[in-house]
């Protein structure tokens, strides 16, 4: 597996330790007219630094944030330690639909705003997605090809994904993975 999911460090940590089982995506500039696509069920988590990611995020996690800020790597680096699997996709087509979410994300309320109503489309889409360990994080070169805003990239190299333990058990993951499912189905009635 070679694909990679690009998104902000912290939110990969909340990812990794089983705070969240929800990814929220608009899409990149670099994805042009038609935005953001669910266009893979399994994936890396491919972490970055860009953007104001530290206030764009509840207290917690940016106490979280300010926690492993140290560790991350180096520019010229790229640090793999979580694989995904998507459980489900939403596209949410109204604010208050993405609002419904709020404790099972990390985002804070006015950057879920944003994220909303950027651009032409008004819609996000949320991914539940369950996410595996590697026993020890692997580090490959970070390449030109990887840069730009935009969601999805194809490493050059990538670890066995065999090798990796999901972050939560079944029955945990179970839980969130159904308070996800019924929070969004209230909002299609």
């Amino acid at each position: 597996m070679r694909i990679a999911f690009k998104e902000w460090a912290v939110v990969v940590d909340a990812l990794g330790r089983g705070e969240q089982i929800v990814i929220l995506r608009k899409g990149g500039i670099a994805e042009g007219h038609g935005g953001f696509r669910p266009e893979h069920e399994r994936f890396w988590l491919f972490q970055t630094l860009f953007h104001q990611q530290r206030e764009s995020v509840v207290p917690s996690a940016q106490q979280r944030y300010d926690a492993i800020a140290p560790s991350f790597p180096p520019s010229d680096r790229l640090r793999l330690e979580f694989f995904c699997e998507v459980a489900e996709t939403r596209r949410l087509e109204s604010l208050a639909d993405a609002e419904r979410l709020r404790g099972q994300h990390i985002w804070r309320d006015e950057v879920v705003a944003e994220r909303f109503d950027w651009g032409r489309d008004k819609s996000l889409y949320a991914m539940a997605v369950r996410v595996s360990r590697l026993p020890q994080p692997v580090e490959l070169p970070m390449l030109a090809g990887y840069g730009g805003c935009k969601s999805w990239i194809e490493l050059e190299g990538a670890p066995d994904v065999s090798v990796a333990k999901p972050a939560l058990d079944e029955a945990a993951f179970r839980v969130k993975l159904e308070r996800f499912q019924a929070t969004l189905s209230m909002a299609a009635h």
